[in-house]
């Protein structure tokens, strides 16, 4: 269920870390790069104001994006809330661009499982082609592990073909060893990708979380042979941020995870930022 085999010196672990980000501001500070960067994003809208008009006009812009870009590649999904999801399904007409949906009580997993696995159901029902759920912390935390591996192990057994991200909530986790062993939980309970965060707590996604998730997420290939997919998500704005945790996938898990069927960065602001770097001027279209 999990590993308790972790163990790594933090000196050395913020030493690689740092690595990294001078790598990504510099040798990997490139234009096919920032492009790679867009081409993975989960474009995002959780709002409690979305309305059906409002989340029916961000997929436009979606479908419209390959006319207005010609030449650079369209993000791979658009998440929004379970309610939402038959309007974005409605609405989308490109096959290639997924539609994801939080669910199980997100963003806090504060529900029951049965509650969680009908959510889930109905987002797939609307037609949802990926669901993002949260690690059940009140189990985590208080050391359930079990309990924990079997929320998610129950929500996995009614996806079918979808794919399950799991999100562990990474800054209440605190410690390299804890984002280890959630990663490991989550991997073994059925997680088609571990994400770090819902973007509603702080810290959100971190180096220093992403760099033991790969590490998890190598382990786990190393042992079985089988990809996990990989997603941070939360504060991530710039075309700077993204660099880097493309440079963490890259350096940890190699350039095979570098493409949307094994990495993604769930956003909303990024993709304006990555556009601007992209064209060499302001773009507001998203």
């Amino acid at each position: 269920m999990t590993n308790e085999q972790f163990s790594i010196d933090h000196k050395q672990l913020e030493s690689d870390i740092n690595t990294i980000i001078t790598n990504a501001r510099t040798i990997n500070n490139t234009l096919e790069n920032k492009k790679l960067a867009l081409s993975i994003i989960d474009l995002t809208t959780l709002n409690s104001t979305d309305t059906n008009e409002k989340v029916k006009a961000f997929t436009e812009k979606v479908n419209q994006f390959p006319e207005t870009f010609p030449g650079l590649e369209n993000i791979a999904a658009i998440c929004v809330y379970p309610n939402m999801v038959k309007v974005v399904e409605e609405t989308l007409q490109l096959p290639e661009v997924n539609v994801a949906s939080v669910s199980g009580g997100f963003p806090s997993s504060m529900t029951f499982t049965k509650v969680k696995i009908e959510e889930t159901k109905m987002a797939l029902k609307a037609g949802a082609d990926e669901i993002d759920i949260v690690l059940a912390l009140s189990h985590f935390l208080a050391g359930e592990y079990q309990e924990a591996h079997n929320d998610i192990a129950a929500i996995k057994a009614v996806m079918g073909d979808a794919h399950l991200k799991v999100i562990l909530e990474t800054g209440a986790l605190e410690t390299p060893e804890n984002i280890w062993k959630a990663s490991m939980l989550a991997i073994n309970a059925g997680a088609d990708f571990i994400k770090t965060s819902t973007g509603k707590l702080n810290p959100a996604a971190t180096p220093l979380a992403a760099y033991v998730m790969c590490l998890a997420i190598a382990y786990h290939y190393e042992q079985t042979g089988l990809k996990i997919g990989f997603k941070p998500a939360g504060g991530i704005s710039t075309s700077d941020d993204a660099l880097i945790y493309l440079s963490i996938v890259n350096e940890v898990l190699g350039d095979e995870w570098l493409n949307p069927q094994l990495f993604r960065i769930g956003a909303s602001r990024l993709a304006n930022n990555l556009l601007t770097d992209i064209c060499g001027k302001e773009v507001k279209y998203f």
